[in-house]
């Protein structure tokens, strides 16, 4: 182990960050000399909502590259609803059961991230969305949060070690604006000394009303204003916003825009985006619930079966021409005009298809066009 409370990629690749009932499962198979060929299938039976995003692909194949397994999978950025397969896994048992515990929580927690993504990104209603939660999560994962984030529509994000081509967005903390006399001298020496392609968003709630502080600041140059009030001083947002907007206007300021961040949800982005113009959300998309996929045996050497609540057989996942997904036995006619989701990405542990950032982003931002407008009503 490191300096902080981390595991390395190593142990992770070598299969030791396991649950040690996996340990104990391979060294009795081992020792009874049973490995039998099967095929496992990831699937969720509960969804946080009517659909979700597949994500973590990218780190399952770095996982299980050269292991002797064949994998197939829904590709990073696709949708997927309740019961629908979205990776499956083809070995020897023995061979890979120890990586369980690392599949799940790649995809579960990267899945759960792109999906609350996406369904506040549709709740914004075209209206800019930054992430800034990475403050939220352990800094040690705050690469695949930006990643996944990006990959479910978010215009941006705040950490600095977000992967190539996303943008890094951020201005000022309170803690900046309080270390110089007044608010107005920070606001003038942030518009000084910023970078010219760094918007002058100015933060404009540390030490009093709002619309005082978002006047003064657009005195100072601001493009726009930041309100990331505490709940223990919020009373009515919504009102709260009215004001500044209404004074900015009166006062020659219409151009300047309102920036809402501070434990912003999707229900407050829901009953705001009328009268704000970007959202920076933290926890909301961060420590948004992880999907809660199971792995399991769907079929053994050769004969399908399953256990009790799931169902036996390999499956392939296809798209209706409506946008509705349905999941039929491998070996099955595929429907007309529908599209199968399920391809090969490993063969005996070779990857075969890469997984690409930015592809999943644009199949998703499509995708979304095809959901029925019942789904996607915010």
């Amino acid at each position: 182990m490191g300096m902080f409370d981390t595991v390395s990629d190593d142990i992770i690749r070598r299969g030791e960050c396991t649950d040690i009932y996996f340990e104990r499962t391979e060294e009795t198979l081992k020792a009874d000399g049973i490995n039998p060929e099967v095929v496992m299938e990831v699937t969720a039976s509960a969804l946080p909502d009517s659909w979700s995003v597949f994500c973590g692909l990218s780190d399952v194949l770095s996982l299980l590259e050269g292991l002797p397994v064949t994998v197939d999978s829904m590709a990073e950025g696709s949708i997927f609803y309740k019961n629908d397969p979205v990776l499956r896994i083809t070995g020897k048992y023995r061979d890979f059961c120890r990586f369980e515990t690392a599949i799940l929580g790649f995809l579960c927690h990267a899945s759960g991230v792109a999906s609350a993504a996406a369904h506040i990104k549709i709740a914004a209603r075209h209206r800019p969305v930054y992430s800034f939660g990475s403050r939220r999560q352990h800094p040690a994962i705050a690469r695949m949060i930006a990643r996944a984030a990006w990959i479910g529509g978010v215009d941006g994000v705040s950490n600095t070690c977000a992967p190539e081509g996303i943008p890094v967005v951020g201005t000022m903390p309170h803690a900046f604006v309080m270390c110089y006399d007044k608010p107005e001298d920070a606001w003038r020496s942030f518009d000084r000394h910023a970078p010219k392609e760094v918007p002058r968003i100015m933060l404009a709630d540390t030490y009093c009303d709002e619309k005082s502080e978002s006047l003064r600041a657009a005195g100072c140059g601001a493009t726009a204003v930041r309100l990331d009030t505490p709940r223990s001083r919020r009373g009515n947002m919504r009102s709260i916003i009215e004001e500044v907007r209404w004074e900015l206007d009166s006062h020659g300021y219409s151009g300047v825009k309102i920036f809402l961040s501070g434990g912003v949800t999707r229900e407050e982005i829901i009953a705001y985006r009328d009268i704000v113009d970007a959202f920076g959300v933290g926890g909301s998309i961060a420590n948004a619930p992880v999907i809660d996929f199971s792995m399991d045996i769907v079929e053994i050497d050769g004969r399908a079966m399953a256990k009790r609540g799931k169902r036996s057989g390999r499956k392939q996942v296809y798209e209706l021409p409506s946008g509705a997904h349905m999941a039929l036995p491998a070996h099955r006619k595929r429907p007309d005009n529908a599209l199968p989701l399920i391809e090969q990405v490993i063969t005996n542990g070779r990857i075969i298809k890469e997984s690409d950032m930015e592809a999943a982003r644009l199949r998703l931002a499509q995708s979304l066009l095809s959901i029925p407008d019942s789904a996607l009503s915010q």
